[in-house]
């Protein structure tokens, strides 16, 4: 993942209404309407939210197979996976340096 892509995917995720939205998609996928009446939000706001989500590469959108006007959100996985490998590595360093700094503590006491 590229910084301006893990840039994007956070600023997408800082918003707890988006946040929410992630949430609801993790049980199924919802048309955009459904996913405004959950949030009480107007047309117009869920629709500039989930325009985020997508361009992020969170979510993908499909049209409904019976009426083309009709859109339906869901996540995609592997913009997740990519989040979660970058927090992990992140995590891995972290305890490394938390490793080195209790050796060197531990170093100094003695």
């Amino acid at each position: 993942m590229t910084a301006s892509n893990l840039d994007r995917t956070l600023a997408a995720l800082a918003d707890p209404y988006r946040r929410r939205v992630i949430d609801l998609l993790r049980e199924r996928p919802h048309r955009a309407g459904e996913l405004a009446q959950c949030m009480r939000l107007s047309f117009p706001a869920m629709s500039r939210h989930l325009r985020t989500l997508r361009s992020s590469g969170l979510v993908e959108e499909d049209r409904d197979e019976f009426d083309s006007r009709v859109r339906i959100y869901r996540l995609k996985p592997e913009a997740m996976s990519t989040l979660r490998s970058w927090l992990a590595e992140t995590d891995a360093l972290w305890a490394r340096q938390l490793t080195a700094f209790k050796a060197h503590l531990q170093k100094t006491q003695k």
